[in-house]
């Protein structure tokens, strides 16, 4: 395929939408691909994952992960399915989080596309998974770890530096040092982790940069960190007060590890009672072996703190439910108690399971602990559904609903405005991604009262030159 005669960025996702994440460096040396992530949410969108690739995918050189999340990475085993061949560049941490998020991407959707053949609510004959688990793994061999704060070639004419985000382990900005008649230098935020972060440490600043692709999942919003909890903890007590079971459908990695260390907090202060934590995931139980082997390894991208802890995330009445056995049994629970499932939007998972076991009983809630995509069953419930399609059938909802947006791991508007005034100097174009339209207009019209700012459409191409 011809190279182009200057650098181009291309944005094939994350525009309007927080899902999808994907932007294409197109340079007259290398074609390199940042993120690599599945659309979620609305069918129009899911249905992109189905589309071909805008670019052959045997012609892309290199791929750069910013983290494991899957809207990041999850169009991975795909890419490699239909040619890339190149290698994949990413933190350690991120490079182990993804071993459990691939393949069990992939094995949820051959048990997703399983169960709907065998039930028969499918539109398709049969239903087929976009990759299975073997994909997955065969995905993992072409991992390559980066350090943070190390400058390396990665491909003709260009050179990266993974620094830390702050968002889950191993997440990372990146920037891009291009080669070409007139240097470019380009940073992609990834997703940008908090400055309050109960388990991990801040952002690294920006270095000097000519523009920055920057996320804007929480550009219109503030967060509420002192109500919020008080509303979690208000919850918890209310639900249990009257006999009910509180169900948190959760993001697999970082998410169910800061709700366990809030509820240890409160445990601990005595301000919920003492109830049965399950934790039924066994992507989210992986994920949280990681967390505790950094912490025990010392990692610096942790809160030092948190050392002091002999486990942080152990409420004393912690139970891992790993088998579908031990699963299923959880719903036979007709005591108080908190269960912790994936997925955090209640798009799939073991979480739908007890979602229509419990919404139908007024003495039971739902708290929902982060961004709610358009589309997704959790921002259904958010908008007063009173009944959700799972599983082929719709379940009436009865339960509470609460929803905590301050348990999100992603900067708010202020947050962001913050990182971005880290710069050394105004970079040329700010290009605001990775939010729905609300979104990345309000945090562009804060960026554009002192610096140049766009919102980018769907598979455009701006020249870097």
């Amino acid at each position: 395929m011809q190279r182009p005669s200057v650098p181009l960025l291309c944005f094939l996702g994350a525009t309007e939408t927080v899902t999808g994440s994907r932007f294409l460096v197109d340079t007259p040396h290398a074609r390199v691909l940042v993120d690599c992530g599945l659309f979620q949410g609305l069918k129009s969108l899911r249905l992109r994952n189905w589309d071909p690739f805008p670019f052959p995918p045997a012609s892309i050189d290199v791929v750069l992960l910013t983290h494991a999340h899957l809207d990041h990475t999850g169009f991975v085993p795909a890419l490699i399915r239909d040619g890339f061949n190149g290698p994949i560049f990413a933190t350690e941490g991120t490079k182990n989080l993804s071993d459990i998020l691939l393949p069990d991407s992939g094995h949820l959707q051959e048990e997703d596309a399983e169960y709907a053949n065998r039930k028969g609510f499918s539109k398709h004959a049969p239903a087929l998974p976009l990759y299975t688990e073997e994909d997955g793994n065969e995905a993992m061999k072409r991992f390559t770890v980066v350090d943070f704060n190390r400058t390396q070639e990665i491909a003709p004419g260009i050179q990266a530096t993974f620094r830390p985000a702050g968002h889950i382990l191993g997440s990372a900005t990146i920037t891009l040092d291009i080669s070409s008649t007139k240097p470019r230098t380009l940073t992609f935020s990834g997703d940008l982790g908090r400055h309050r972060h109960p388990i991990l440490c801040s952002p690294a600043p920006l270095t000097e940069t000519d523009f920055v692709v920057v996320e804007s999942t929480y550009g219109d919003r503030h967060h509420e960190d002192e109500r919020s909890m008080q509303t979690f903890e208000e919850s918890i007590v209310r639900t249990a007060g009257r006999g009910g079971v509180i169900v948190i459908p959760s993001f697999a990695v970082d998410r169910t590890e800061v709700i366990l260390f809030h509820l240890k907090q409160l445990s601990q202060a005595k301000r919920i009672p003492d109830l049965p934590v399950y934790v039924d995931s066994p992507m989210a139980l992986a994920s949280l072996a990681i967390y505790r082997k950094a912490l025990a390894e010392g990692s610096p991208e942790l809160e030092p703190g948190l050392r002091s802890d002999v486990d942080p995330f152990d409420t004393g009445r912690l139970i891992e439910a790993r088998t579908v056995a031990q699963s299923r049994a959880i719903n036979d629970n007709r005591y108080p108690s908190i269960i912790i499932s994936a997925s955090g939007m209640a798009t799939g998972g073991r979480v739908l399971h007890h979602l229509a076991n419990r919404l139908p009983d007024h003495r039971n809630t739902v708290i929902l602990v982060g961004y709610q995509a358009a589309g997704t069953r959790g921002r259904s419930l958010i908008d007063g559904a009173r009944s959700l399609k799972m599983m082929g059938k719709y379940i009436p909802g009865r339960a509470e609903i609460v929803n905590v947006p301050a348990f999100s791991v992603h900067a708010d508007q202020g947050e962001t405005i913050e990182w971005l005034q880290t710069a050394p100097h105004p970079p040329e174009t700010t290009f605001v991604v990775h939010g729905e339209k609300s979104g990345a207009e309000a945090l562009h019209d804060r960026i554009e009262h002192g610096w140049t700012a766009a919102v980018p459409r769907y598979l455009e191409i701006v020249r870097l030159d």
